[in-house]
């Protein structure tokens, strides 16, 4: 086994606000949907600035929130977002491998901000580089609706940007390159580091890191040109110096400007991107790699879990947040352990499947920030669901 793995993160960190059980199909809750793209109101999957939101109805966002949630309370009060959340799982996952994962961002000198930092360290993690400016931590209202998509379950996302919108490439320390692998998590929501993804992908790519980059949906772009691709970075170049990036459904289309997934793919094969994973909820998972950094890999499909499905059925269930970045973090993981063992190309189908039961898991508790009473139980019970997941897709 090689030396430590040096994993570095940057991106969204924030707290998140739950609210479950929240039904789509309310007339409340539909009276607040979007009529068009990028107009500010709410879609089931997507993210919303809460300023948009307030300027689509007219009405003070804590009002609305009344409205819809009835009154209550939120249900939990977790770290999220797709920088942090990713760095979190994979800490866990090789807590007992030793791999050092270091995450880079900001938050506000504020209670959030407190909270964040204090929850990182019960959780052992390091809060070295995360910063805290004078203005408010982000923070998003989750609505979840469990039963929605015929029981997979569904969210809705109102972002407060706050301190990320000062968080830019001279924020970033010279030793987030000093790593094996880089991870851009969610940096639409953290603006500059967004904008200068091209050249910040760029000098990774000459320090001999992997990268990686993994998205959220866009909505500064999308209400800017709703008919227009998302950039990613300055220009296209930034496909190029991508290693793995990994999208949903909807964020591919979008990238690629494309509403047909086979050709969304060619889009990023064309870039010059290295490999690629969509997601697609509770469907199969679509991925391809060129061999240039992981093990050449024909595009094709890998299904969802079995087992985690048939638990959703039986009301074994939380919600579905973080489950996309517990993806993330699972194939991290994967890819992490493979470079650990000396594998020069690690395999994403591997990794992919790490990925399905890591993302499954999250569905079977609340928020998307597992809690450990003891080191490495959450890799057990993950452990547990990989075996099966192993039969099931014949591995």
């Amino acid at each position: 086994m090689s030396d430590k793995i040096k994993v570095s993160f940057v991106g969204c960190c924030l707290v998140d606000r739950i609210y479950n059980n929240i039904s789509f199909s309310d007339s409340i809750f539909s009276s607040y949907l979007s009529k068009k793209r990028g107009d500010g109101g709410l879609t089931p999957g997507h993210l919303v600035f809460k300023e948009e939101f307030e300027e689509f109805k007219k009405i003070e966002f804590q009002e609305i929130l009344k409205q819809i949630t009835k009154g209550k309370n939120s249900d939990k009060m977790n770290i999220g977002g797709p920088g942090i959340v990713p760095f979190i799982h994979t800490s866990q996952m090789l807590e007992v491998a030793g791999c050092e994962c270091r995450f880079y961002g900001c938050g506000g000198k504020d209670a959030d901000g407190e909270f964040i930092l204090s929850t990182l360290k019960q959780m052992n993690l390091s809060v070295e580089n995360y910063h805290l400016s004078d203005n408010c931590t982000p923070s998003t209202i989750v609505l979840s609706d469990p039963c929605y998509n015929e029981g997979h379950g569904e969210r809705v996302f109102i972002n407060s940007i706050g301190a990320a919108w000062d968080y830019g490439p001279n924020n970033l320390e010279e030793s987030f390159f000093d790593s094996q692998v880089v991870v851009f998590g969610g940096t639409a929501l953290v603006p500059q580091i967004h904008d200068h993804l091209t050249e910040l992908l760029q000098k990774a790519k000459s320090k001999g890191c992997i990268t990686v980059v993994n998205t959220v949906f866009d909505f500064r772009n999308e209400k800017i040109n709703p008919n227009k691709r998302w950039p990613l970075g300055k220009s296209n170049e930034s496909y190029k110096n991508i290693d793995l990036l990994l999208v949903d459904k909807e964020e591919a289309f979008r990238f690629s400007g494309e509403t047909d997934m086979g050709k969304a793919m060619l889009f990023f094969k064309d870039k010059g991107c290295a490999a690629v994973m969509v997601t697609n909820g509770s469907n199969n998972i679509r991925l391809y790699s060129t061999g240039e950094v992981f093990k050449e890999l024909i595009e094709r499909e890998m299904p969802v879990s079995r087992l985690i499905v048939e638990k959703l059925k039986k009301g074994n269930k939380g919600d579905t947040t973080g489950c996309g970045d517990n993806f993330v973090g699972g194939v991290l993981a994967s890819i992490v352990e493979q470079l650990q063992q000396g594998v020069a190309h690690p395999d994403l189908i591997e990794a992919g499947s790490w990925g399905i039961v890591s993302g499954g898991f999250s569905c079977i508790y609340f928020g998307g920030t597992y809690f450990e009473k003891e080191l490495g139980e959450k890799r057990k019970q993950i452990n547990l669901l990989y075996d099966q997941y192993q039969i099931q897709y014949g591995v």
